[in-house]
């Protein structure tokens, strides 16, 4: 049996970086900025957004640590 190339947890973090770079891109395009802006809007949206649902989504693998304050 062959392992997945990616696990599931990347390939979510994945696919929702690739979609908010488009949705940001197509915004942009709604908005009438040129096509080359469009796809640097949605690139830039796609780098920034990868970081932070990678942060959002809690790996299964890491203990989940209380922050109380005492």
């Amino acid at each position: 049996m062959q392992r997945a190339l990616l696990s599931t947890r990347a390939t979510l973090v994945l696919l929702i970086g690739m979609l908010t770079g488009i949705g940001a891109g197509l915004l942009a395009a709604a908005g009438g900025v040129h096509l080359a802006q469009c796809v640097l809007y949605g690139a830039g949206a796609f780098s920034v957004g990868v970081p932070l649902v990678n942060q959002l989504v809690a790996s299964s693998e890491e203990p989940v640590e209380d922050e109380h304050v005492s």
